[in-house]
Parts: structure tokens; sequence; C-alpha cells
């Protein structure tokens, strides 16, 4: 089954267009080389839905991504989950990861990615993917690969941050994030001042899922 394009009716509040102005017309900043399909048993040539929730840490990419995924019942994968050791304690004590400690984490989660493809397997996966270079790591195939920017303002990320608990990533690192961010020009912008349920709502009816 082929998801569309959609218009842009009431979302404004929620979505935003790549210039930040609505669009009227076919919303083609979603996705705009070309259209998903999502794995359908009777079409062995479709290819499985691959969504990518991306953001700074505290911008709820787990959070959105959990529902997506229970939405859609697929999978969903926590790219945090797959850091390895080495970059858990760097970021455990306050330090920044720089390109070389991140390329080996990314090379981990396009495995992952390209295994969910091989497999007909779709999947929602959280992930910061800061930079264009990563995403380009990411997305293994972009005919059915996908991009989520939660994007948020710096003091509204950091009182969450200061609220979450159990997490290696401390508030602290929260300048390096923004730093380092290359907002996407090829994804769906989401505010994450609204609540879960409302972002996770928009971009359910904005994607056709």
């Amino acid at each position: 089954m082929r998801l569309r394009p959609t218009v842009t009716r009431d979302l404004r509040s929620v979505l935003y267009p790549i210039d930040g102005v609505p669009n009227r017309r076919l919303n083609t900043h979603v996705f705009p080389d070309c259209s998903m399909t999502r794995i359908d048993s009777s079409t062995s040539e479709d290819l499985p839905f691959i969504l990518i929730v991306m953001g700074v840490s505290g911008s709820g990419k787990t959070t959105i991504g959990q529902w997506l995924s229970a939405k859609l019942g697929c999978s969903f994968l926590d790219a945090d989950d797959f850091h390895p050791p080495g970059n858990v304690r760097k970021m455990a004590v306050g330090d920044a990861l720089t390109d070389e400690d991140r390329w080996p984490w990314l090379e981990i989660l396009a495995a992952k990615i390209h295994e969910h493809i091989h497999n007909k397997q779709p999947m929602v996966m959280a992930c910061s993917a800061l930079k264009q270079a990563y995403r380009r790591v990411l997305r293994v195939d972009s005919a059915c690969v996908r991009f989520v920017y939660l994007k948020g303002d710096y003091d509204t990320i950091l009182r969450r941050m200061h609220m979450r608990q159990s997490h290696f990533m401390k508030a602290s690192l929260l300048k390096s994030q923004f730093e380092a961010l290359e907002e996407p020009s090829r994804a769906t912008v989401v505010n994450i001042e609204a609540s879960p349920s409302e972002i996770g709502s928009a971009i359910w009816r904005e994607l056709e899922l």
C-alpha cells in the first residue's frame, strides 16, 4: 500500500514545512523524492517502512518512536541502546562525542536498518542523527528510509532533560548537540511543544499511516 503525500490542514501548530511557511499545495516537504511503501505479504517487491525519529537528546524521540511503532505494529529500536561502552562512559561524565566516536555506532545502526530491509520488516528507530553525514549513513535505501525531525528550542529541551532520570546523557551536553545539529531538508518537521499524543497523531495523519 502506497503512502501518499497529503495536504496540510490544521496542523500548522504541530507540523512545520521546511521553510517555515504553511504549504497550501501538496505537502512536498514530506518525503519529496519518492513515496513510501508498507510491507504487504501479497507483493514481494514492496519494501518495508523504515522511519527514523531524529532530534537532539531530550526532544522526545523514544516516546514518539514507541508511540508510532505501537500504532504501526512494528519493531522499535532506540539507537542509544547500541552505543559502544566507550561512548556511554564519555557521555556519562559529560564529555561530548566526536565524529570518530560516532562512526562505529552509526555503522551498527545502518546494519540494523539493512537487516530489517533485507527481511522486509518495518521498523521505527529513535536516533539523534544530528548531521547530514550521519543521515547519509542511515539512509541505507532512500526508497523506504524516512526521517521525522522533532524540533524544539534549547530552553524547552533543557527543562525536559533536567526532569529525566536514569539516562546516561548529561544535560550539560545539550549545547554541544545543538552546535552539531544540521537541520534536515528531507524530513517531516514537528514542533515538540505539543503533547506526545498530538505529535504522534499529527505524524500519523501527515504520513497517512
